[in-house]
């Protein structure tokens, strides 16, 4: 696998730094299909953290020497992500997760709103960026309004985003990849239709980020959440915001605590061996390809993986295709979309498929994954769907599996 500017890891090279692809489930090598809720971790990342705990820990901010070694690494970390994202290490803040991170954003951000002011949402959208801000209609009386989605293509409706931003809306709330169908959403065209109106724009990036190289300057957003664990890091948050902004916010905070940008964003003691290991997978995904500088081999790498990730994507897509009985959902291959597959099968409730598949090692989820709407607007409010996510170490003859295991079912 490799670029024009230079060479990347192979798919072996690669799959040799996970160990958890040294697990067999039944006699078969598991097949890891689940990357949409969680991937698995590179050794390095393991390293990393062990490394931190077993010698540098400490908090923050004093003199002894394990306390400096952990500035220095949380420093070190916070670069990485503000490489990650094309940002400044001063627009980059550390939480608990993307959820936690946008319940504490919405609090500060709907302390200037109330009656007569408008939130804009969409249905296609992970819950993470629905309630936080559906619990400000109830906490500050704003409106929260949603978009439609074209529920044929699964991509997000323009004319119904059109029809309702306006004076009143504060701020747009999209994700630029669904975690339940794979659809990549043009958030930048998105966004400028929001700025256009002179509201916030706040982006979803969490399955975004595993799968596209997050550019926030590109995007031209205002906020932006991932999580690590969605691309080979730990459980760990992370939120961008305009340091302008970050500066703005009435957050709550301890008075003692540092006020300045980013870390007013910061409550309590943070999870320093997460932070370490957001860094050490950021940096995984740059040591898979050659560049002078860690953004450059984070464009590389992205760049190989997407190639790779496509070509996997076009082989589930039509194999599943053609099994009869079987539904797929969300954007075709040739449209903007992840690697990440949801499907029924006739005859047979989605978790009943994920059991009969895991009995084989093939690991798939299944359920709304918390993008319960748009997946209830799909008929599939109940049972839900299953969900297969290729990720950096999925391979062909792992996809195979899966079809094979899907026409098994079929055939009874």
């Amino acid at each position: 696998m490799a670029d024009t500017n230079g060479t990347t890891k192979s798919l072996d090279d690669i799959r040799a730094l996970f160990p958890a692809l040294e697990r067999t489930h039944n006699g078969h090598p598991v097949a890891y299909f689940d990357g949409p809720g969680g991937t698995q971790v590179p050794l390095s990342v393991v390293q990393a953290m062990g490394g931190y705990l077993l010698h540098h820990n400490a908090n923050t901010h004093w003199v002894y020497p394990t306390s400096v070694e952990t500035d220095a690494l949380l420093d070190q970390s916070r670069s990485a992500a503000a490489d990650f994202l094309n940002a400044t290490v001063s627009e980059v803040a550390f939480g608990n997760n993307m959820t936690t991170l946008t319940f504490h954003l919405a609090r500060a951000l709907g302390s200037w709103w109330g009656p007569g002011d408008e939130v804009v949402i969409t249905d296609l959208d992970h819950h993470a960026n629905v309630a936080p801000w559906k619990r400000l209609e109830r906490e500050r009386g704003i409106t929260v309004r949603h978009v439609k989605v074209n529920l044929a293509t699964g991509q997000v409706d323009f004319d119904s985003l059109a029809s309702v931003l306006g004076k009143k809306t504060k701020l747009l709330a999209i994700g630029a990849g669904s975690n339940a169908l794979g659809t990549i959403t043009d958030v930048q065209r998105a966004g400028a239709m929001a700025h256009a109106v002179g509201a916030l724009v706040f982006v979803d990036a969490v399955h975004y980020a595993p799968h596209v190289l997050v550019d926030v300057h590109a995007m031209d957003c205002d906020f932006l959440g991932c999580s690590a664990y969605k691309f080979y890091g730990p459980h760990a948050g992370m939120l961008y915001g305009r340091q302008a902004l970050i500066e703005a916010l009435n957050v709550p905070r301890l008075d003692p605590a540092p006020n300045w940008s980013p870390e007013r964003l910061e409550t309590g003691t943070q999870n320093h061996e997460g932070i370490v290991g957001t860094g050490a997978a950021i940096d995984f995904l740059a040591h898979l390809s050659d560049g002078a500088t860690r953004r450059e081999r984070l464009v590389h790498s992205f760049a190989a993986l997407h190639a790779r990730g496509q070509a996997l994507l076009e082989q589930l897509w039509t194999g599943l295709g053609a099994i009869p009985g079987v539904t797929l959902y969300g954007p075709t291959p040739d449209q903007p979309r992840t690697p990440t597959v949801a499907f029924t099968v006739e005859g047979h409730s989605s978790e009943a498929v994920a059991r009969h598949l895991a009995e084989l090692g093939v690991f798939v989820s299944n359920g709304d994954f918390y993008a319960s709407t748009i997946i209830g607007l799909l008929g599939h409010a109940e049972d839900g769907v299953v969900r297969a996510g290729c990720s950096c170490y999925t391979s062909a003859d792992e996809v195979q599996r899966l079809i094979s295991g899907v026409q098994t079912l079929r055939q009874g």
